[in-house]
């Protein structure tokens, strides 16, 4: 090797040390007031905007219940499936904060529009209190609507799948940096976005319940312009993870090579199989992924081949040829498929919910005091406050005590963890059955079955259980969903791994959408179980019935899939083991 390219290389090495106390000076604890400022104002702008959509489509565009409910669930499920555009282009080029940040604008275009359709009174049908001979919205008016929603449906897109990796990115997530921390960082996200929540369902739904939604609407729009300005103001302070190419891409190309291979037999001993440190570093930062004997179809994209043996020193064509690494990835993935799905019908079971409670609560004396009453989609509050509970004593007290049985520095594994929630969700479903019957019959005892505008005496707290139960299912299965799949998918997919969990809400968002119209289109026609406009005429308590026994057997599903699963092998390589590999590979170059 001649001096010049000695010198090259000596730059070179230097260069990369300087870029690994560059990234260790950033990162860390000091990073979460900004990352989560702006989550927080995100999560307000979001819940104030979401948690009452169901009294905009219906008051302001006088929608039929039917259709706002339609509408909401395919926005949802448009919502969700968008984060797997922007994980695609956060994990192949853009990275994860600039995504955040192009996001995060889209999003506060989509909420301008919508806020200013609810402002002009052109823009949306004369008002109907009565609900009764209602002019609904012209095709122009919806137009606008779904234009503004299609924006927020795309600035989402770029959001959820980064935020709570990029949040993870600024720690040390090895098991042995997880297992040095006294908390959770996905506990403790959800906390502060339950926080978020909490302030939206009281404060913006208030003042849009009481004030318009002029008003109703224009705080959220300021509030996600706030998130943007706190998101960059800690850019210096973040620590950045280069992307490396699409996964999506890496998961192909092992395909093609197995297919290609497929006639070649498996050498007997597994460490003859394509190994390629020097490749595999950039996207195996935290270990590499050891060899596992399922799927051993795929493990032919790591034959190496007469040919390329004769090749040693040419680069590998990774359409040809895969490492050990790379096939592990498209395993790992598809060992979490099945767990993934899982979540699908739980969402569909709770979809549509939301906007049923919410005009639920609407018919039922929702008075605090003589002059104070609470609005319907302040109800979630309920919720959200259990959750917020359910985390720090799942955190302080469930965890430290299981520990102690299980060894498990996690108290339980993920797995558990979920099982537990999709009981308790089974459960929440069947009082909200019951609580239902019960609204009912207060109903027919007082003759207001006939009146959908009248108030029944029943006070809208008989709802709160159900709430409750929600509240403790999403402490369990909501927040282990998240952090299984982030925990065992490929640490270079984890943006993808978190669009999945997106993905699971939009499919089961959609499902429920299928599920509710063959329900309005095929129960009987004279007590119809979701009746067009008046609830009390209706037979919901059917509807969540049937939603319960989906629901078990989906856990029927789940137990067989968990029992079978098993979990990724993974060799952790400590940050000085990795400059050294790093230092041998040059030299070996050299």
């Amino acid at each position: 090797m001649s001096d010049m390219e000695a010198e090259k290389s000596i730059g070179e090495m230097a260069e990369k040390e300087e870029q690994v106390h560059h990234n260790h000076r950033r990162g860390g604890i000091r990073t979460l007031p900004f990352i989560l400022a702006n989550e927080l104002c995100d999560r307000f702008a979001s819940a104030g905007f979401h948690a009452n959509m169901i009294s905009y489509l219906t008051q302001q565009l006088n929608m039929s219940l039917v259709s706002a409910s339609i509408t909401i669930t395919n926005f949802n499920g448009t919502s969700n499936f968008t984060p797997l555009i922007g994980a695609f282009i956060a994990d192949s080029f853009a990275g994860r904060f600039w995504t955040i940040v192009v996001a995060s604008f889209i999003y506060e275009l989509g909420l301008v529009v919508i806020t200013v359709s609810a402002i002009l009174p052109h823009l949306h049908p004369p008002s109907c209190p009565t609900q009764v001979n209602c002019i609904e919205a012209s095709s122009s008016q919806l137009c606008i609507l779904y234009i503004s929603l299609l924006l927020i449906s795309l600035g989402t897109g770029g959001i959820r799948p980064c935020v709570v990796p990029f949040s993870a990115d600024q720690f040390d997530m090895t098991k042995k940096g997880v297992a040095s921390r006294k908390w959770n960082l996905f506990n403790w996200y959800f906390f502060c976005m339950g926080l978020a929540s909490l302030s939206a369902l009281t404060i913006v739904v208030y003042i849009q319940d009481n004030m318009g939604w002029g008003w109703g609407l224009g705080i959220p729009t300021i509030a996600m312009l706030l998130s943007i300005i706190a998101f960059v103001l800690g850019s210096p302070l973040y620590k950045t993870v280069k992307p490396h190419g699409s996964p999506l891409v890496r998961l192909a190309q092992v395909v093609v090579a197995a297919v290609k291979k497929r006639k070649e037999a498996l050498p007997d001993d597994d460490k003859l199989l394509y190994q390629n440190w020097e490749i595999d570093a950039p996207i195996s930062l935290e270990g590499r992924l050891l060899h596992s004997h399922q799927f051993k179809c795929l493990d032919k994209a790591a034959i190496v081949t007469d040919e390329e043996v004769r090749n040693p020193n040419a680069p590998p064509n990774l359409w040809k040829v895969a490492t050990v690494h790379r096939v592990e990835e498209l395993k790992s993935i598809m060992r979490m498929l099945p767990i993934w799905a899982s979540g699908i019908l739980l969402i569909t079971a709770s979809s549509n919910q939301h906007s049923f409670v919410i005009q639920q609560a609407r018919t039922m004396d929702r008075h605090i005091s003589h002059s104070l009453q609470i609005p319907p989609a302040s109800m979630a509050i309920f919720n959200v406050l259990t959750m917020m509970i359910g985390v720090v004593l799942y955190e302080r007290l469930f965890v430290p005590l299981a520990r102690r049985f299980t060894g498990n520095p996690s108290g339980i594994t993920c797995l558990q963890r979920m099982g537990v929630g999709f009981v308790v969700n089974i459960l929440a479903t069947l009082v909200s059955a019951l609580v239902e019957m019960k609204r009912k019959s207060v109903a027919a005892k007082y003759h207001l079955l006939d009146n959908p505008s009248a108030t029944i005496p029943i006070s809208v707290f008989w709802l709160v259980p159900q709430y409750c139960l929600h509240g403790v299912a999403e402490v369990f299965m909501v927040v282990g969903h998240l952090e299984f799949l982030y925990d065992q998918s490929p640490e270079s997919m984890r943006s993808t791994a978190t669009a999945l969990y997106c993905i699971t809400t939009a499919i089961g968002n959609y499902v429920g959408t299928l599920l509710v119209s063959l329900v309005h289109k095929y129960s009987v026609k004279e007590r119809n179980w979701l009746p067009d406009r008046n609830l009390n005429r209706g037979r919901l308590e059917c509807y969540y019935f049937l939603l319960s026994g989906i629901q078990v057997l989906n856990l029927i599903y789940y137990l067989v899939c968990a029992w079978f699963y098993t979990y990724k092998p993974l060799e952790e390589i400590s940050e000085r083991n990795k400059e050294e590999d790093y230092e041998i590979s040059h030299m070996s170059i050299c």
